[in-house]
């Protein structure tokens, strides 16, 4: 049946960027179909269902273009260390003891956490791949909960000599074996959800890797994703192995494209910026890990000056501690305000595009999703804004990206399906969803020894 969202201010992010005041917005089957005034939709489709959306935000579903699903279960383990030891002390031990089952209530948990925050696709780099079954894992919650996305078979060839487990190092050819298999048995054209690829980093992936990652990559036409010059000691190891920056290596091997997504890019030179653009390779923007990690400021206005495309995300819980793409926008416009003391140098309209239209360009889907504009994909959010945090108004842009803290999002339709109406996730029971959340982050932590860094130099004390 076809549905009206009625007499809404209508962030449209379409290419001229039109707010429009008491809109509305006809969806028939997976499609927007039309925008108009209520009395016109009315009249052209009778049959529709009519939700009232007066005092209410309607905007494109956002774009989460990073995250590692598994680490919902590591929230909190992670706090107060440097990314190289956070790996080894924490996350690697975990990875190593995570299980199929453990992955997909993680998935559902993250997926319905993204739900919750106006995100309607997620890109998870998911490189933990101990056991058969993980991907399959992920899919299905990805499924269950309606979520569109891509779930990219990550894998590490080498780095036990700097604390990568040796249980998560895989010889090239048998992850890419795994990830043809796993892309065959998912990809169909127009597929809600689709397989990627992707390799984890510099000082955990050889060149042999690489290089059958671009091979495959074109076979299939998959995404890829890695991450680039996250740390300085990416940068130390590259120089090190191969004498030039992570970003130079791989595109003098032929790896970077226009079908890769480049994760962080925190310590890019202009030399790796101008690389990135020459091979039209997007960039993953992920702000609030980056501090937490104390990785650093990335270069974000220098690239957008450039021309590279730049979409926005969360990164996993582990080191974000949340999937809030709402935390995440305003994060990103801040700390670039704060580094550089100036205040003009990141907008919320910018900001607000990365999360959405730039999200969905990162991705390949800029024609399918990222704007409301007649033709394309019903994946729309409602914001309901009656709360004392974003009102007064002056401007839905800058109260969304500065106000809101995100849970605002009533409604969330993707594909043209309510996967959450009025506050209520429809599609898996969240209350059961959250409930096994933390029965298996508690035992994973046990099992892999991270239960130690839950504990903190103050005790909890019950009065």
């Amino acid at each position: 049946m076809s549905v009206i969202l009625s007499d809404a201010w209508l962030i449209t992010m379409n290419e001229r960027r039109e707010i429009l005041e008491t809109a509305s917005v006809c969806v028939e089957k997976d499609r927007i179909a039309a925008i108009s005034t209520l009395q016109d939709l009315r009249r052209r489709y009778p049959e529709a269902e009519v939700v009232d959306c007066k005092g209410q935000i309607v905007m494109p579903g956002m774009v989460n273009t990073h995250t590692h699903l598994f680490q919902t279960l590591l929230k909190g383990l992670g706090d107060d260390m440097v990314l190289k030891k956070w790996f080894v002390c924490m996350t690697g031990p975990s990875a190593v003891h995570l299980t199929p089952s453990d992955a997909h209530v993680a998935a559902l948990h993250g997926c319905v956490e993204s739900i919750r925050s106006g995100v309607t696709t997620l890109v998870d780099f998911m490189y933990v791949h101990t056991k058969p079954g993980m991907i399959k894992s992920v899919v299905e919650a990805f499924e269950e909960t309606g979520m569109r996305g891509f779930v990219c078979r990550g894998f590490g060839s080498t780095g036990e000599q700097y604390g990568v487990p040796k249980e998560l190092i895989e010889e090239p050819e048998h992850a890419m074996g795994d990830a043809r298999e796993q892309m065959q048995r998912y990809n169909r054209p127009g597929g809600r959800v689709q397989v990627g690829v992707a390799p984890n980093m510099i000082w955990a992936v050889d060149e042999k890797g690489y290089r059958l990652t671009r091979k495959l990559a074109d076979e299939q036409h998959a995404l890829i994703t890695t991450h680039i010059a996250e740390t300085t000691f990416e940068l130390e190891t590259a120089a090190t192995r191969y004498g030039q920056t992570d970003t130079e290596f791989l595109s003098e091997i032929g790896f970077l494209g226009p079908d890769v997504l480049a994760a962080h890019c925190v310590h890019c030179k202009p030399h790796d910026i101008r690389i990135l653009l020459h091979h039209k390779t997007k960039v993953s923007h992920n702000p609030c890990s980056n501090l937490y990690l104390a990785s650093g400021c990335p270069p974000i206005p220098e690239m957008l000056l450039a021309g590279v495309t730049v979409g926005l995300a969360s990164d996993g819980p582990a080191s974000s501690n949340n999937h809030s793409l709402f935390q995440a926008m305003k994060f990103a416009a801040l700390m670039q305000k704060g580094f550089h003391q100036d205040a003009t140098i990141m907008t919320a309209e910018k900001v607000l595009e990365m999360a959405t239209i730039d999200g969905a360009r990162a991705v390949g889907l800029e024609a399918e999703i990222g704007s409301i504009e007649v033709g394309k994909k019903a994946d729309i959010v409602i914001l309901d804004y009656s709360n004392a945090f974003m009102t007064p108004i002056h401007h839905p842009v800058s109260a969304i990206v500065y106000s809101a803290l995100g849970h605002e999002v009533s409604t969330v339709m993707i594909d043209g399906k309510f996967v959450m109406r009025d506050g209520v996730v429809g599609t898996v029971d969240e209350v059961a969803v959250r409930r096994e959340a933390q029965m298996a982050a508690n035992d994973l932590a046990r099992r892999s020894g991270s239960d130690r860094f839950k504990k903190r130099p103050w005790r909890s004390m019950t009065i």
